[in-house]
């Protein structure tokens, strides 16, 4: 069977071309612009790069952006005066601390001091717990971009057998979540959670309609692991080694050769999971800005 490929690249330029529409719409009829910072406390690399991917797009979106860059050394109550003073800003609607953070400061205490409603990146506590219970609310963007690819790739999900390999916060326990509801187009599913502890791991991933996988490392799932005709999500992006062009060569969590050729549709890797991250953030504040601005949202 040759495999679908779920282009994810094209489906996210989609989602950002309707987007980019309403802005524009936003903007004219209601002088209403979306507005997100992004802080990025110090200078790791892959930081950097995430950020300036991220503001990026905004600006593209036609979106009010701030960059806000602090030094490595800013204690953790001045990158909290920082988040309060954006929380209440009334140009911001979306706030993203760009993780990890450096060691000295508390992860957990910075993510919960973002006001809910202007959490873009669905961590807050009190949308985790609106998500769990079904509510209108941010859903976390990697989990809520997978909602978009299956539904705009015409796969079924209602009553079918989703396995999701991880459980991770940001990836695993929430897909699982989501799908397990009764959500339309996507959900219903019977949800199964597979994780280091799990035993006989094929057992679980041969029953699978769907497989999501989430646990960063290169080609943990093969060929001999998957039914004929499953879909398949990999979320996993794993550097295996530099090009001669000194360009880095990344693959899945899936072995994509071996599994593509028992599968119906499966994400590549780059270009599958990846693009719709982003483009789920910058969906997000837009949801947040509507919200604000007392016009019909899907957050609230």
């Amino acid at each position: 069977m040759g495999a679908k490929i779920i282009d994810g690249k094209a489906i996210a330029a989609e989602i950002r071309a309707e987007i980019k529409q309403e802005v524009d719409e936003l903007k004219a009829r209601k002088g209403l612009q979306p507005g997100l910072v992004t802080i990025l406390v110090g200078e790791n690399p892959a930081s950097l790069s995430y950020v300036k991917a991220k503001q990026k797009a905004a600006h593209e979106l036609g979106f009010y952006s701030v960059q806000d860059n602090l030094a490595a050394d800013v204690s953790e109550d001045e990158l909290l005066a920082v988040i309060d003073n954006y929380n209440h800003d009334p140009k911001i609607h979306g706030i993203l601390v760009q993780l990890p953070l450096p060691k000295h400061i508390d992860e957990k205490k910075i993510l919960y001091a973002i006001d809910p409603q202007k959490d873009v990146d669905g961590f807050h506590p009190v949308n985790v717990g609106k998500m769990v219970i079904g509510e209108p609310c941010f859903l976390p963007c990697t989990p809520h971009g997978i909602l978009f690819l299956l539904a705009r790739s015409g796969t079924e999900v209602d009553g079918k057998e989703v396995v999701v390999l991880g459980r991770s916060n940001i990836v695993g326990k929430p897909i699982a979540n989501l799908l397990l509801q009764r959500r339309k187009p996507v959900g219903n599913a019977t949800v199964t959670i597979c994780h280091t502890g799990t035993r006989d791991l094929e057992f679980h991933t041969k029953r699978a309609d769907i497989l999501i996988v989430a646990v960063g490392k290169p080609k943990v799932v093969n060929g001999a692991m998957v039914k004929e005709g499953v879909v398949v999500i990999d979320v996993g992006v794993n550097r295996i080694g530099v090009s001669e062009q000194g360009k880095a060569i990344l693959c899945g969590d899936v072995d994509f050769e071996s599994v593509a050729a028992k599968a119906k549709a499966i994400t590549p890797v780059p270009g599958g999971v990846g693009p719709m991250t982003i483009t789920m953030l910058m969906k997000n504040t837009l949801e947040s800005a509507k919200m604000w601005a007392g016009l019909p949202s899907e957050i609230a």
